[in-house]
């Protein structure tokens, strides 16, 4: 498997998975693809159906990541998803399935589902990927004998997801930026509280968009990236993603009981990384009937696909909502959606980005490009706070079933998408006590905690405020790391 940039630099090079595993954005500023996706067979799908999440992990890696021998990565996968590990379930008959699908309900026809990713150590979706990242960070570190100091961002899981991954790692420091007195106080809680020496968390003076444009320039400053050896695990890193492909299939899998039945996932999104997986996935052959990215009130990516136009807002245009984790405006994977839907056409995607930069976004519609998007099955709505707290209230009174901020912007706008006899998938994002307020607002009553999470908020904490500026951050790094 060779690996490209979406803007085309380094043509004719080589890049295995092992070579862009360490490492964030391409050095021309583009995001890394295979240069051809893996199809699945027909047989292979039979085959894999009744897999264990690790084993499956495996097949699907394998076919991305070959440079890695097959008993390595086996062992890889089998050590991380593991019952010990997701072990936060709901219900205890599920606690050996990893990713259980729990049924809420028929909706007019259809079979509406919510597939449950934050059975992990930070409760959120994050952990699916992340685990699996810790782990072959740290086994390509010692195979090298070398070590990396990871430099990311987040808007509220996957700072602790990556935290929670990386501590106690060998050879690896993570330096995680996040928006200042912007997220819960739970996912404040889980990073801040940590303790480890190699976790440095920075309180940024913005919003998450500046964050992830500090990340992006520090990425972008090649002399500083390789003397201090910076890595990331932002979703532009690959193999966040191609992680991620894997529960698509897994819930496929628990969805229908043949190869002949499709499906549709709706994705909560705001940076773009989740949904690509199913992009991933449904390139790669599985039966995906609709991709449904669902917006909060930043609704960058709605307006996308809706109208053809992908108009980044200013951060004093980002909104502060009670989905934080999508409060994002500008959606860092979605250069790789583009990529795919322009035909591959590096060129044409370098200066759409560059438009980005300097005029604020880009108009597929008036060149007829935004056409082709129904060729791969996206669709898109929006939520508010005020549906986000309804349809908590629907779904606990309906179903019994509590569920985060996040995954009700999912099933608010999945039932604007739903199609006779194709099953619904909603990803989960998270559990519910990660935004225990709008809990109470929505439901009148605490939301449900794990007994390991108790107190969290009273732990004493660490962390730094730093203002926006990605000079200051990279004089942090410096010092931080002895440089």
């Amino acid at each position: 498997m060779n690996y490209i940039s979406t803007r085309g630099a380094g043509a004719g090079e080589r890049h295995l998975f092992s070579d862009i595993l360490l490492g964030g954005l391409a050095k021309d500023g583009g995001l890394y693809l295979p240069a051809e996706y893996p199809r699945v067979t027909a047989d292979e799908l039979s085959r894999w159906r009744t897999l264990s999440y690790a084993d499956l992990a495996f097949e699907i890696l394998s076919k991305f990541a070959g440079d890695i021998p097959a008993d390595d990565l086996r062992e890889l996968t089998r050590r991380t998803y593991t019952a010990a590990t997701y072990c936060n379930v709901r219900d205890d008959e599920s606690a050996s399935q990893i990713t259980p699908l729990k049924t809420l309900g028929i909706e007019g026809d259809t079979q509406l589902s919510l597939l449950e990713l934050s059975n992990g150590p930070t409760l959120a979706f994050k952990d699916m990927a992340m685990q699996l990242i810790g782990n072959l960070f740290e086994y390509a570190l010692a195979k090298h004998g070398d070590t990396l100091n990871i430099l990311g961002a987040t808007s509220g899981d996957t700072g602790s997801a990556a935290e929670y991954a990386m501590r106690g790692k060998k050879g690896v420091s993570v330096f995680m930026l996040s928006p200042h007195k912007k997220m819960s106080a739970f996912q404040t809680a889980q990073m801040y509280s940590l303790q480890d020496p190699n976790i440095h968390n920075i309180a940024v003076e913005g919003v998450f968009d500046d964050c992830q444009d500090i990340v992006k320039a520090v990425s972008n400053d090649h002399a500083f990236k390789a003397k201090h050896k910076i890595g990331t695990v932002n979703s532009i890193n690959w193999a966040r993603v191609v992680a991620q492909v894997v529960y698509y299939f897994k819930g496929y899998f628990a969805a229908t009981k043949s190869n002949g039945e499709r499906v549709s996932f709706t994705v909560p999104s705001g940076n773009f990384g989740n949904v690509c997986a199913g992009h991933i996935a449904r390139m790669m052959g599985l039966p995906i009937e609709k991709l449904v990215v669902a917006t909060n009130e930043n609704d960058v990516l709605d307006e996308f696909f809706r109208t053809g136009v992908y108009r980044v807002r200013k951060s004093a245009e980002t909104y502060h909502t009670t989905s934080p984790s999508m409060d994002i405006s500008k959606a860092s994977n979605f250069e790789r959606f583009v990529f795919d839907l322009l035909g591959r056409d590096s060129a044409r995607v370098l200066q759409l980005f560059r438009d980005v930069e300097e005029k604020g976004g880009f108009d597929l519609a008036a060149s007829g490009d935004f056409a082709r998007v129904q060729q791969f099955g996206f669709v898109s709505g929006r939520s508010s706070h005020a549906d986000r707290v309804d349809t908590i209230r629907d779904v606990f009174q309906r179903y019994d079933t509590m569920i985060d901020t996040h995954t009700a912007d999912g099933v608010k706008v999945a039932r604007e998408h739903l199609q006779a006899g194709i099953p619904m998938i909603v990803l989960e994002t998270a559990q519910p006590v990660k935004f225990g307020e709008t809990i109470r607002e929505a439901l009148l009553r605490e939301p449900e905690r794990p007994a390991a999470f108790s107190g969290i908020e009273a732990l004493p904490q660490r962390f730094d405020v730093l203002p926006a500026d990605a000079a200051r951050v990279k004089a942090y790094v410096a010092e931080h790391t002895g440089e």
